[in-house]
C-alpha cells in the first residue's frame, strides 16, 4: 500500500456580516462535512483531503486577493474553496476578485456547478461562480448560501483529486493510464455517455477523475501508508473464502505468507469505530461509583438552588426601609434548620452565612457595619444592635430562591462525562437527584496465550523455553487504572479445544475480549482460526502498518442475534501488547461506555524530543517520559531500545511518539532531530521536570 497524498484545502468565507460576527457563520461547518463525507466513501487510501486553513473575512476585493495569493503562492495548498460574494448585489466581488488572479480558467468545473444547481431551482442561474488555476492550486467560488454551497461542492468533489494532482505537476500519463473508465470507477462517478449525472463528464487532457480517501484520522497527525501493500476492503466475509488456516489440515498446507492485508492505522481505527457495539443504557446512584459514567440523559434540576432566601454574610437581617439607627434583635437565624420568628417593621434578628432569611425580613447588613447598643446584664447576650449602614437595598447581601439554579434549569446534557474532580457529582446531589442514566461500562476480559507462558507470580524457577506472563498483569492493571472492570481469564494453552473452551466461556461473562500471542505465523498462532472456523467471527483486520503492533488482529464474534462481542487479539510481545492496548483497545472501550468522535481517542500534544530518533521503515509508536519544563513546554526523552519484546520500553513512559514512516518522508531524512516538534499520544499523568 503507498502512502495516503494529502491534498490540502483552504476554506475562505467572504461575507461582511460573517466577519462581524463569526458566530452567525454556517458554511465552514457544512463544507467540513462534505469534505468528511467525501473522505469516508472512498475505498481506497490513495488520497485524502486535509483542511489547514479557515478563514473569514469580508466582502473586499484586496482582501479577498490577499488571502488567495497567500495561500496559492506561499502555503501552496492543494485546493482554494470560496464562499460568498457570486451574486449580483454592489459588495458581491469574489468572481472578480479571483478572476484576476487565475492563471488558467476550469469552464469546465464551473459548468458542473451549474448544471447540479439548475436541477435544483432555476434561480441558480442567478450564481457566477469562478474556476481554475493558480500556480499549483485549483481554486474555485461558490455561493454565500450554505445550502447552495453544499449543493454545488458536491458536484464536483469526486472529481476535484484528480485536477488537483494535475495543477501540482502530475503525470497526466500516468493518471490516465487505464482509460476513461478507470478513471470514473476510482472517481466513484457514472460512466460517461447515455444517462448521467451532471458531474460525470470528464473535460480536457484526462478530465477530472479522483480517488477520495478514508476519511478517518489515525491517532497520529501522520498518514500510515503500509510499506508498498495495496489495502483493499480488510474484511473476512461470512459465508466466503476464509483466510485463517485450517486447523485440521497439515502444518505443511499452512500459509507461508500472511492472508491478511496490511492496513494503515486510520484504517484500522475506522473498522473499531464501525464494529464497536452500541453502548447499553443503565441506572447508577450518584455516588462516587458513578466516576468515570457518561450520561445517557440530559439532567434537569428537580429543586431550586437555594430553597430559600438564604444570607451571604454575617449579620442582621433587617427590613431595608427602616434605615440607619437602633433596633431591638429579637431571633437569630442559624445555618442549622429550624423555626424562625418572622420580623416585623422595626425589629432585626441575628443572621449567619447560610442561614434562612426570616419571614418579613428584606435585606442583611453585615456584622462590620454594625454595633452592639445593649446587652443583657451578664454581658452574654445582644438585647438591641445600632445598624450603622443607610441605603440598604432590598435583599442585598442575599440569596434569591433559585439564584443559583430553578427547577427544570438544565443540569448535564446527555453525553456528559462524571469526572473526578467531583463538581458533576455534587451538582446532581445539590438538587436531590440520587440515581441517572448513564452508558454502562464494559466488563472486559485479559487472556493470555502459549504454552510456554507461565503465571508471573510462581515460585519456581523457569524450565527451559517458559516465559512469565507479564501481558496480562500489565494489561489488567492498565484497564483498572482507566476505570474499568478487569476479569483475569487466565492463560490458555496452544491447543484448539482449550482456547475455544475459554473463549466460550468468557463470552457469556464479559463484554470484550482481550487476547495476547497467537495472532502471528506460527503452526501454534490459533487465535485467528479459532475465532473465524471456530466461532463464525469476522475478522476486520489481521496487519496493521506499525511498529510496535503488526499482527494486531481485530474482530467480532456472534453471540445472538444482533448482537456480537469484539475480541482484539494483540501480539505477544509485551511492549507491543501496551502499545496497541491504548491506540486501539481504549479508544474500543470508551466507545463502548458512551463517548463519541475523537472523546474516543487519546489526548494528543506536540513535543520537544530531547534526542535524534532514528526513523523506521514503518510508522512507529516509540515510548517516551514526557514533562513540562520550566517554560512551560513539553519535553520528551526516548525510554531507551524500542525493541517490542522489552517491557522495559514501557517504564515510566507516559506518551507515545509519533514516528512517521521513511516512506511517508522520503529517504533524505532518516531521523528527526534532537531539538524537532513530534506528535505525541499522552497516555499517562504528565509531571514538571526535576531538573
Amino acid at each position: 500500500m503507498s502512502a495516503t497524498k494529502e491534498l490540502t484545502v483552504g476554506l475562505l468565507i467572504v461575507s461582511d456580516t460573517a466577519a462581524a460576527d463569526h458566530a452567525t457563520d454556517r458554511a465552514i461547518d457544512t463544507l467540513t462535512a462534505v469534505i468528511a463525507e467525501a473522505n469516508a466513501q472512498i475505498d481506497n487510501n490513495a488520497y485524502e483531503w486535509l483542511i489547514e486553513e479557515r478563514r473569514i473575512i469580508p466582502d473586499d476585493k484586496s482582501k479577498i486577493q490577499e488571502k488567495v495569493k497567500d495561500w496559492c503562492d506561499n502555503k501552496a495548498l492543494s485546493l482554494v474553496v470560496t464562499t460568498g460574494g457570486t451574486g449580483f448585489a454592489k459588495r458581491d466581488v469574489t468572481p472578480e476578485a479571483v478572476s484576476e488572479l487565475l492563471d488558467k480558467t476550469a469552464s469546465g468545473l464551473v459548468h458542473g456547478m451549474l448544471a447540479a444547481s439548475l436541477k435544483i431551482t432555476p434561480f441558480a442561474i442567478m450564481s457566477r461562480p469562478v474556476a481554475g488555476v493558480r500556480g499549483d492550486t485549483v481554486v474555485i467560488t461558490l455561493p454565500g448560501s450554505p445550502k447552495g454551497a453544499k449543493e454545488n461542492f458536491e458536484s464536483i468533489i469526486k472529481l476535484l483529486p484528480h485536477a488537483c494532482i494535475q495543477a501540482a505537476g502530475g503525470d497526466s500519463r500516468v493518471l490516465h493510464s487505464g482509460g476513461m473508465k478507470k478513471l470514473e470507477k476510482e472517481a466513484g462517478v457514472a460512466p460517461s455517455g447515455g444517462a448521467h449525472d451532471h458531474h460525470s463528464h470528464l473535460y480536457e487532457s484526462g478530465g477530472l477523475a479522483s480517488d477520495d480517501a478514508v476519511g478517518m484520522t489515525s491517532g497520529c497527525g501522520h498518514h500510515h501508508g503500509g510499506g508498498g501493500h495495496h489495502a483493499p476492503t480488510p474484511r473476512t466475509q461470512q459465508g466466503g473464502e476464509l483466510r485463517s488456516n485450517d486447523l485440521t489440515g497439515d502444518v505443511a498446507r499452512r500459509h507461508r505468507s500472511s492472508p491478511y492485508p496490511m492496513i494503515s492505522v486510520k484504517e484500522a481505527h475506522k473498522l473499531v469505530v464501525e464494529n464497536i457495539p452500541a453502548p447499553e443504557v443503565v441506572k447508577r446512584k450518584v455516588d462516587a461509583g458513578l466516576i468515570g459514567h457518561i450520561l445517557a440523559e440530559e439532567v434537569r434540576a428537580k429543586e431550586s438552588v437555594p430553597a430559600f432566601r438564604a444570607s451571604i454574610v454575617d449579620g442582621y437581617a433587617v427590613v431595608h426601609t427602616d434605615g440607619a439607627g437602633v433596633y431591638p434583635v429579637v431571633g437569630v437565624s442559624h445555618a442549622a434548620p429550624g423555626e424562625i420568628k418572622p420580623l416585623e417593621a422595626g425589629q432585626i434578628a441575628r443572621i449567619t452565612t447560610g442561614a434562612p432569611l426570616p419571614l418579613g425580613a428584606s435585606a442583611v447588613v453585615m456584622v462590620e457595619d454594625t454595633r452592639i447598643a445593649k446587652t443583657t446584664d451578664d454581658g452574654t447576650e445582644e438585647l438591641e444592635i445600632e445598624i450603622l449602614a443607610s441605603g440598604l437595598t432590598e435583599l442585598e447581601n442575599v440569596r434569591e430562591v433559585g439564584s443559583d439554579m430553578k427547577t427544570g434549569d438544565l443540569l448535564l446534557r446527555k453525553g456528559a462525562e462524571v469526572t473526578a474532580v467531583g463538581g458533576e457529582i455534587g451538582l446532581l446531589a445539590s438538587v436531590g437527584i440520587v440515581e441517572v442514566e448513564v452508558y454502562k461500562k464494559p466488563v472486559v476480559g485479559v487472556l493470555s496465550t502459549g504454552d510456554e507462558i507461565v503465571q508471573h507470580d510462581r515460585a519456581e524457577d523457569l524450565s527451559f523455553g517458559e516465559v512469565r506472563d507479564s501481558n496480562r498483569p500489565t494489561l489488567l492493571a492498565a484497564i483498572t487504572a482507566r476505570g474499568f472492570e478487569a476479569v483475569d481469564l487466565g492463560i490458555a494453552k496452544d491447543q484448539p479445544g482449550t482456547l475455544e473452551d475459554v473463549l466460550k466461556d468468557a463470552l457469556s461473562k464479559v463484554d470484550l475480549i482481550i487476547t495476547t500471542g497467537g495472532v502471528s505465523m506460527g503452526e501454534k498462532d490459533l487465535l485467528k482460526p479459532t475465532i473465524e472456523r471456530t466461532f463464525n467471527g469476522t475478522i476486520h483486520f489481521g496487519r496493521v502498518a506499525m511498529k510496535p503492533g503488526k499482527p494486531t488482529t481485530f474482530a467480532t464474534i456472534p453471540i445472538k442475534d444482533d448482537v456480537s462481542r469484539p475480541i482484539f487479539s494483540l501480539p505477544g510481545n509485551p511492549a507491543s501488547a501496551t502499545v496497541t492496548f491504548h491506540l486501539f483497545v481504549l479508544p474500543a472501550l470508551r466507545q463502548l461506555s458512551g463517548f463519541i468522535g475523537d472523546g474516543i481517542h487519546l489526548a494528543k500534544a506536540l513535543v520537544i524530543v530531547e534526542e535524534d530518533l532514528v526513523l523506521d521503515p514503518r510508522p512507529e509508536y516509540h515510548r517516551a517520559a514526557v514533562r513540562i519544563d520550566r517554560s512551560g513546554s513539553l519535553v520528551a526523552r526516548s525510554t531507551g531500545g524500542q525493541r517490542s519484546s522489552r517491557i522495559g520500553s514501557m517504564e515510566a513512559a507516559n506518551a507515545l511518539l509519533c514516528l512517521p514512516g521513511l516512506s511517508e518522508v522520503g529517504d533524505k531524512r532518516t531521523r528527526i532531530p534532537r531539538g524537532d516538534k513530534v506528535e505525541a499520544l499522552i497516555i499517562g499523568e504528565l509531571k514538571v521536570l526535576d531538573v
